[in-house]
């Protein structure tokens, strides 16, 4: 299977975020407007602030250029996920269970009538389906249906 750019990125990044004692959260490559961005996300117990991500973009910006395997021109972005995460990986969906979350779908539900809305997220099943919890009622879903879904911000 090709990797792709941000799976590449992830392997020669990961040593250099987990060495400062930061969770690499995600990795993206996108183009938006006609422009490329490379964006990484991380996180620790402690928090992510403006210092941290200064310091890891210097330390990983050599190593990317090194490879020099992107061809076109990107911006880095190196960022903390924020109280509003979107939950990509296996291990934020256990690691949020309980929470409040905000799910956005591909296109209506036929149960929920609906294609965004609010649920407790109780984990993922043995099929990696994510369960949610609804108006007392639990509601499987999978990944494909989802567009996104991130933490609920609580006041």
């Amino acid at each position: 299977m090709k990797k792709t750019i941000a799976q590449k990125v992830e392997e020669l990044i990961l040593p250099v975020v987990e060495n400062h004692g930061f969770e690499l959260v995600d990795v993206e490559y996108v183009k938006e407007a006609g422009v490329y961005f490379l964006r990484v996300v991380m996180d620790s117990e402690k928090g992510v602030g403006l210092d941290e991500c200064e310091m890891i973009s210097k330390e990983i910006s050599p190593v990317l250029d090194e490879k020099d395997f992107i061809e076109e021109n990107y911006f880095l972005e190196v960022s903390s996920p924020g109280i509003d995460r979107v939950l990509k990986r296996d291990k934020e969906f256990s690691k949020y269970s309980g929470r409040q979350v905000e799910v956005k779908l591909y296109k209506n539900d036929e149960d929920l009538k609906t294609k965004q809305f609010e649920a407790t997220l109780k984990g993922l099943n043995e099929a990696g389906n994510v369960v949610l919890i609804y108006d007392d009622n639990e509601k499987i879903l999978t990944r494909k249906e989802i567009a996104q879904i991130r933490l609920a911000v609580e006041f």
